[in-house]
């Protein structure tokens, strides 16, 4: 999704703190991408794709809409974190039901913030490698966020080699398994994959 001439996140945020509802919901669909990613790394991981990352999503921003008077930041960057810790929330109570628990686990809770935390900090070293000069947006913006945003506007395959590769951290060989290639191809498709990302990447205003 294009933004165009909209606000800026920042923007939005101080209008979302003003009191404007929808601008909480515009904000929150500079996201959404961003924490699909996050999101699926963990159904993968955890749930063995027993549910739909876009579900947890939209659970996440319900709760954000529920919830954003207690939020307390000013930045992007601060409201990020808020969400990862949201949707880490919801993952959590998604494996307690799948367990046949439904006691709270905060330890649980805290291990998925740290390790969305830890996916949402792999996507920056591919942002940073773009140009040794960060663009203007790039400045202004949350790194991660900015690479799902590129991420999605890829093709399907090459998206999904980087994802495979980079966010659930899988081998060569796991990551031709997973799509039904050779190892060879793969290593192709990715090697274009990131050539592709970093020339989108460089190409931002």
């Amino acid at each position: 999704m294009s933004f165009g001439d909209d606000p800026e996140p920042a923007d939005l945020l101080g209008l979302a703190r003003a009191g404007g509802g929808p601008d909480l919901g515009q904000l929150l669909e500079h996201y959404r991408g961003y924490l699909m990613l996050l999101a699926r790394v963990q159904v993968s991981r955890r749930l063995q794709d027993k549910v739909d990352a876009a579900d947890l999503v939209q659970e996440t921003f319900l709760e954000a809409h529920r919830t954003f008077g207690q939020f307390r930041g000013s930045a992007e960057a601060e409201f990020v974190s808020w969400l990862r810790h949201l949707l880490a929330s919801h993952v959590a109570m998604t494996v307690r039901r799948y367990c046949g628990t439904q006691r709270r686990n905060v330890r649980l809770e805290r291990q998925l913030a740290e390790e969305l935390d830890a996916s949402s900090r792999a996507l920056e070293p591919m942002v940073a490698a773009k140009q040794s000069s960060p663009s203007h947006q790039a400045v202004r913006r949350e790194q991660a966020v900015l690479l799902a945003e590129a991420l999605a506007r890829l093709p399907e395959d090459y998206r999904e080699t980087i994802i495979l590769r980079h966010l659930e951290a899988l081998s060569f060989p796991e990551v031709a398994r997973r799509m039904n290639r050779s190892v060879a191809s793969v290593k192709n498709l990715w090697t274009r994959a990131l050539a592709l990302l970093r020339r989108s990447l460089g190409e931002m205003p």
